[in-house]
């Protein structure tokens, strides 16, 4: 019987585990097999074996194919003579019913045949409204592979892949996959924020998403990420550098008295004056905050009772001018230094050098989110959220690609605690995580989750890998070194899409994370061709092999590789460098001589 069933492959010799060996039929001539009318690849790495065993169907993985598969004490004869595979048994089906997980082992000698479409179809369902179409079967691009979305959501995923394997185009396919419309078998009323590092997403993902930018083009809404949300030491590490206990506690005492008179003016929803801290988000004045203390700190006194400010121009906290007093003499006759003083004028100093550095604008000068003297600002937090979560489109792309790398890391830090914050403390609310849970998509995730990074982003990233799907905040990690996320983080992803790997220690890292019966599937890594991904883990039914689908091209990252051979063919056009200068001294791509021009006209004219 077995002979002429075109789906024989051989029978099993031994059996450990979950790992099986199976020698291999004499009569399998090819590499491949027509059945049905489909071309199946025979006995390959990665593709897929069914055991029958009665009324239930065991499914495996091939791990290994040759000589060295053969059980150990093997006669040398059999081993040369025959042809021999490792299999890694990963689910069982019994009737149209696919279960990962095994409740029985095959016996010596049980046949073992080939995956056929209708298998495939088993596996893979038939479109369960709880699963996204994602890409293809390598070996059987007539088979359309399914993820779970709760799996891919809640049980957070990583994508890691070198660059030019496909990786940006990968997340950008996969994230329309989810938001297809309820009808095709997507998710209409998904929400989604990504964190898009170089700018790379807004072109692919435009029609489906709002975004955000801190150098905002025709059709963004400005980026802007208030300092008073952020915890105060994060925010002095920021904006006044290195500071010792006593410098601290200058700092944060002003805040706290400037927070603590904001709260006894005009009372804010939900907050508790007695319960008031320094990491409270209350908006309070930054220019009040360096004025003050800029006052107290250079402050000279006359009188006998060296109690008489020496003040000669009071100046300005709006415009930062900072007040003058006499210079301090020698003699008896004073003017007298303040002998309080804190010694934190360099501090200060590069306070207000931030607060003038217009890149920093998005920051600490929040748009409708910035406070004025009395620490009263336009908007509170819930527009702030409501313009992140609350649109209408299911995606949100923050163009992180004009912030400084100055600051880079630690505001992708605030915006996950503001998210986070937010989303865990309205869990029992229709717009919290719970009843409407969130996918936040990390890119360059390397950057900022490496195991010797302490910076607030770690520390956030891992809080969400740890906690987040009991409050319905989902992560998923695209990097492409993937060796430099912390262990931790990684083993927190249920689900892995693994692109082509090509470094020896990233591939390390990626075995790691995966049970030790797949580390054949994952030595395919430096092979996959540009737009495969190996997927295996809570998403994946069974550890597969896959083929992403393709954009079109209008909705492609703009993450291609300049094209270097037309580029030098063709003839050079002659363009003044002082375009380019324009551009770097605006820190905006965009940027052109005639704007600065403009600008260099105007401040003549103020001087004048």
């Amino acid at each position: 019987m077995t002979g002429s069933d075109p789906t024989y492959l051989g029978r099993v010799s031994a059996v450990s585990g979950a790992s099986i060996t199976v020698k291999l039929a004499e009569s399998l001539a090819s590499g491949l097999a027509i059945i049905g009318g489909h071309t199946y690849r025979v006995a390959q790495v990665g593709s897929f074996v069914r055991i029958p065993l009665g009324y239930q169907d065991l499914f495996g993985v091939v791990a290994e194919v040759g000589a060295t598969a053969a059980p150990a004490n093997t006669p040398i004869e059999e081993i040369e003579g025959g042809r021999w595979m490792r299999v890694e048994l990963a689910g069982e089906a019994i009737g149209e019913q696919f279960e990962r997980g095994l409740s029985q082992h095959p016996n010596i000698d049980d046949t073992v045949h080939i995956v056929t479409e209708r298998d495939l179809r088993r596996i893979y369902g038939k479109g369960e409204q709880d699963h996204i179409k994602v890409g293809t079967l390598s070996s059987a691009e007539n088979i359309t592979i399914r993820l779970s979305l709760d799996g891919l959501v809640t049980r957070h995923s990583a994508i890691l892949g070198s660059t030019g394997s496909g990786k940006s185009t990968t997340v950008a396919s996969l994230l329309r996959s989810i938001i297809e419309p309820a009808e095709s078998g997507g998710s209409s009323g998904a929400r989604i924020l990504l964190l898009d590092v170089h700018g790379e997403y807004g072109a692919a993902l435009g029609d489906v998403a709002k975004i955000f930018s801190a150098t905002p083009q025709p059709g963004e809404e400005p980026l802007f990420v208030p300092f008073w949300a952020l915890e105060a030491g994060e925010l002095l590490d920021f904006i006044a550098g290195q500071l010792n206990d006593n410098q601290t506690i200058a700092f944060t005492d002003k805040i706290q008295e400037l927070k603590e008179e904001r709260v006894s003016s005009v009372a804010l929803p939900g907050l508790d004056p007695s319960s008031l801290t320094v990491d409270s988000p209350v908006p309070f004045s930054l220019n009040r905050l360096w004025y003050e203390l800029i006052d107290f700190e250079t402050t000279t006194f006359t009188g006998q009772q060296r109690d008489q400010p020496a003040l000669e121009n009071p100046g300005d906290p709006t415009s930062l001018t900072p007040p003058k007093y006499k210079p301090h003499a020698m003699g008896a006759a004073g003017p007298f230094l303040n002998q309080s003083a804190r010694g934190i004028r360099r501090q200060l100093n590069l306070l207000r050098s931030r607060m003038l550095d217009r890149r920093f604008d998005f920051i600490l000068h929040p748009g409708p989110w910035d406070p004025d003297l009395k620490g009263v600002t336009a908007q509170d937090l819930d527009t702030l959220i409501q313009g992140w979560l609350g649109h209408e489109k299911p995606l949100t792309v923050l163009d992180l690609s004009g912030v400084p790398s100055a600051v880079l890391v630690r505001l992708i830090g605030s915006i996950l605690r503001i998210i986070y914050e937010a989303l865990y403390w309205s869990r029992e609310k229709t717009e919290g995580g719970v009843l409407r849970p969130l996918l936040v998509v990390m890119e360059e995730a390397h950057r900022y989750v490496s195991p010797e990074s302490g910076n607030v982003a770690a520390e956030m990233v891992k809080r969400i890998a740890k906690e987040g799907r009991k409050y319905g905040v989902g992560a998923m990690l695209v990097s492409q070194r993937p060796a430099e996320i912390d262990e931790t983080v990684l083993s927190q992803c249920g689900t892995l899409i693994a692109l082509r790997l090509s470094n020896p220690t990233d591939r390390a890292r990626v075995k790691g994370a995966l049970p030790d019966n797949l580390s054949g599937l994952m030595d395919l890594l430096p092979v996959l061709r540009t737009g495969e991904a190996i997927i295996a883990g809570e998403a994946a039914r069974l550890p597969v092999r896959c083929r992403v689908f393709l954009p079109r091209r209008e909705y492609r990252p703009n993450s291609h590789d300049p094209a270097v051979s037309d580029a030098w063919r063709s003839r050079r056009v002659a363009e003044g460098y002082d375009r380019v200068v324009a551009s770097w001294r605006a820190q905006r791509t965009t940027a052109v001589v005639r704007d600065l021009k403009i600008n260099r006209e105007k401040v003549d004219d103020d001087e004048e």
